[in-house]
């Protein structure tokens, strides 16, 4: 594989969390949020940008519900806009090329098999699996698609019609656990208690009227559109939405629960061996060989609950370190892939 380097977050861990309570009806798909089947789910925290407190907050408000059943796993978004435009019509089209809505989630989070999602103001859908993060080598496997999916998608305004009273356009998903289960721990869906890594994404181009069209704003130095921005639900700390290990936690209620979720203390041993994947990466790359000792990764002031053991040869690592309560080990390598033995 090509062990080039990777850029490390410029973040503090601490993914959003969202509490996803069971539905407790049957989804009808139009599009609207403001219906009774969503009255019981909790709005998230509006968007941020993907760089998190690096940048300036959105300019437009983003905000997702979150459900799910015994079939389903259902999304609801919201996208406050006075323009509102979509050109894309064929499924499986790049679709962030227009303004987009995006979902991306790891059942397992080990960050390899995940899925992707994407999504126009024209109910044009891209679905994908990712074998791993394009840092990683990917590929994404563009022929798999969400068996079963619906989507639905509501303008309130006009589409496609500059000077109209546009407020927002928002979205319905719905997608079968039998087709999501694939990538899942066990090939299963969820038991209440559990958690799945999800992250969504808001696509927003930079857009001006022309002949009484929407177009994208040209950079007269360039020649090219300016570059999107990407509002999130839980920031990345770069601009990649490929790192999975920084998605979310949506943790899977059944019954009246609070919102008390507390980061597992594994989840940290994870984000601690994480970094040092990103390190020992790095240092192949400036090196042309991985540092055998971790006291070359963990240089600095930063505080380290882990004690890893690092094992190399030429082409390969592997770092390790316990689990917290001892009875199992926590894994890493070169790939990105981690895993628990």
């Amino acid at each position: 594989m090509n062990l080039s380097g990777v850029p490390e977050p410029n973040i503090e861990y601490a993914p959003k969390h969202y509490l996803c309570k069971r539905a407790t009806e049957a989804l009808v798909l139009d599009g609207r949020v403001d219906k009774p089947f969503w009255a019981a789910a909790d709005w998230t925290d509006d968007f941020v940008d993907i760089e998190g407190d690096l940048k300036p907050k959105p300019a437009k408000q983003t905000r997702v519900k979150m459900l799910w059943d015994d079939d389903y796993f259902y999304f609801a978004a919201e996208l406050i806009e006075d323009q509102i435009w979509a050109t894309l019509t064929e499924r499986d089209s790049v679709i962030f090329y227009d303004n987009d809505f995006e979902i991306f989630i790891d059942p397992d989070g080990d960050t390899h098999h995940y899925y992707e999602f994407e999504i126009n103001a024209l109910n044009t859908v891209w679905d994908l699996l990712l074998v791993k993060p394009y840092r990683d080598g990917g590929p994404p496997v563009n022929g798999w698609d969400i068996s079963g999916l619906q989507t639905a998608v509501h303008i309130d305004g006009e589409l496609n019609k500059p000077g109209a009273a546009n407020r927002k356009w928002s979205i319905e998903v719905a997608m079968p656990w039998k087709s999501l289960r694939e990538c899942a721990a066990e090939s299963r869906q969820p038991v209440a208690g559990e958690f799945w890594r999800v992250n969504f994404s808001r696509v927003e181009w930079q857009a001006e009227v022309q002949d009484g069209q929407y177009r994208k704003v040209v950079n007269p130095d360039t020649g090219k559109p300016y570059p999107e921005d990407n509002w999130v639900w839980s920031p990345m700390g770069l601009i990649n939405m490929h790192y999975p290990e920084l998605w979310g936690y949506v943790v899977f209620a059944d019954g009246d629960e609070g919102d008390s979720f507390e980061l597992p203390r594994d989840e940290r041993i994870k984000w601690e061996l994480r970094k040092l994947y990103y390190r020992e990466r790095n240092y192949f790359a400036s090196h042309g060989e991985f540092a055998k000792e971790a006291s070359l990764l963990m240089m600095g002031d930063e505080y380290w609950s882990i004690t890893p053991v690092i094992e190399t040869t030429r082409s390969l690592f592997q770092i390790s370190a316990p689990s917290t309560d001892g009875k199992s080990i926590y894994c890493i390598r070169e790939d990105g892939k981690l895993w628990k033995e």
